[in-house]
């Protein structure tokens, strides 16, 4: 089934204890696309890039068989570009500089043959924006959407019209408590869910990701890694694990929600090996398939 991915494309210049990248690949839409494109096609990315994105950035999205006909090139303009660097809790990060360029005016028009596409994922942009897609789309079997806390401030009855749209919000434990105004994690998510989604997935950095449905909650740890480089895209990832699961298999039913999140966890958990996406280039279904019986392993145990 086509999944549609509407998000950023970015160039970032990133920071950790353990190294640096500048002008690096990134993005919303980056990540997500990437990331899907090991479980289903056509993955199609909708976005926009100055005359300044490097021509071995397209190359790498084609080979990953992402569909680049509707990504927007301004030439002339520069590609959005963000900066951050991290502490030595990788949790904790401070963002050096962000210049929007040409994405502050994308204005992401969806071609008729996208119209149909049954798989959506929207990156963390303007609600607004999400909002404009949505409407340009017909029926999509799944909405999955994210957010951020610069939008959850700013613009929050955007936010609340748009996730009545939606039929799963993707957001972190802060942004959470944020959006909700209540500490406790699984009564914000129940409250999320009466705003509009019918399924929340709240991500807990190291500690992993909770889905909450109307009756379901399901807890996953976060796999546990030796080597963790560079935390950006991870969320991202997990999204795009998660949606190109479901978009492969076409099951949406409770017990495949669930192998959804483990995936997106998988995914996620290659991401962070390596600065930016370098740790999903030479993936393979096996691989992941391996790593995802292994998060399997983690929580199982016989009963006597």
């Amino acid at each position: 089934m086509s999944l549609l991915i509407v998000g950023s494309v970015a160039l970032d210049t990133v920071e950790t204890p353990f190294g640096r990248v500048q002008d690096a690949l990134g993005g919303s839409a980056v990540y997500i696309s990437v990331c899907a494109s090991y479980f289903t096609a056509p993955v199609r990315l909708v976005g926009v890039v100055g005359g300044d994105f490097a021509k071995e950035h397209i190359s790498f999205l084609e080979s990953r068989h992402v569909d680049l006909d509707v990504l927007q090139t301004v030439e002339g303009g520069k590609t959005f570009r963000w900066g951050g660097k991290y502490h030595y809790d990788l949790n904790v990060r401070d963002t050096l500089f962000t210049s929007l360029n040409v994405f502050e005016k994308f204005d992401p028009k969806i071609p008729e043959a996208y119209r149909v596409s049954g798989y959506v994922c929207l990156g963390n942009i303007d609600p607004t924006l999400q909002l404009q897609v949505l409407g340009q789309l017909n029926k999509p079997r799944l909405v999955v959407g994210d957010t951020m806390n610069y939008w959850i401030e700013t613009k929050p009855n955007e936010l609340f019209k748009t996730m009545k749209h939606m039929d799963v919000l993707i957001i972190n434990d802060s942004e959470a408590r944020l959006l909700t105004q209540e500490p406790n994690l699984i009564k914000a998510a129940k409250q999320i869910i009466g705003m509009g989604p019918q399924a929340v997935i709240i991500k807990k950095g190291e500690h992993g990701a909770m889905l909450v449905t109307s009756d379901t909650i399901f807890s996953a740890p976060a796999f546990p890694l030796e080597n963790i480089f560079d935390p950006t895209g991870a969320g991202d990832s997990f999204a795009g694990g998660f949606i190109g699961w479901l978009a492969r298999t076409e099951d949406l039913s409770p017990d495949n929600l669930k192998r959804a999140v483990i995936y997106g966890s998988t995914l996620a958990s290659f991401c962070v090996e390596k600065f930016s996406v370098d740790g999903l280039r030479d993936l393979s279904y096996l691989k992941i398939h391996d790593r995802f019986r292994s998060f399997m392993e983690l929580s199982r145990f016989d009963e006597k």
